[in-house]
């Protein structure tokens, strides 16, 4: 990769829509070669997909967890598994230290939110877990 494969992958990191034309005259190359070199970037797996980030509007309406979750030991494949099917949970980390894995939840209502940690309680090699309710977002670094 070279500064403009940095650039262009800066640029669709801020905004995924932007046109291959803009990108070539943001950064004095033609349109051409903004197309290979991204589809270079998608081919050899830099790029991985395009996704939307979701506005005030919708997620302010969501209510969000942090769960941290003590797994038995080896159990962590099995556990992530039965975690992935539920579409609630949206980011899970592996983690050091005394929580084996981090969960971003997200969901409608607190009643909502109560059955999805019921289900992520009850799932098989899941030891404890600890819930954290998320109430504003301060920072957001995620572009």
């Amino acid at each position: 990769m070279d500064d403009l494969d940095e650039k262009l992958l800066a640029a669709l990191a801020a905004d995924s829509s932007t046109s291959t034309s803009r990108l070539a005259r943001r950064f004095k190359v033609a349109r051409s070669t903004v197309q290979a070199r991204i589809e270079r970037l998608e081919r050899t797996g830099v790029i991985a997909g395009y996704t939307i980030k979701l506005g005030n509007a919708v997620l302010a309406r969501r209510i969000r967890a942090t769960v941290l979750l003590q797994v038995e030991p080896r159990s962590t494949p099995r556990v992530l598994q039965r975690l992935k099917i539920m579409p609630e949970i949206e980011i899970a980390h592996t983690t050091t230290g005394r929580f084996d894995l981090i969960l971003q939840v997200a969901a409608e209502t607190t009643q909502a939110l109560d059955e999805v940690l019921d289900q992520i309680g009850a799932v098989p090699g899941v030891k404890s877990s600890e819930s954290l309710i998320q109430l504003a977002t301060k920072i957001d670094r995620a572009v």
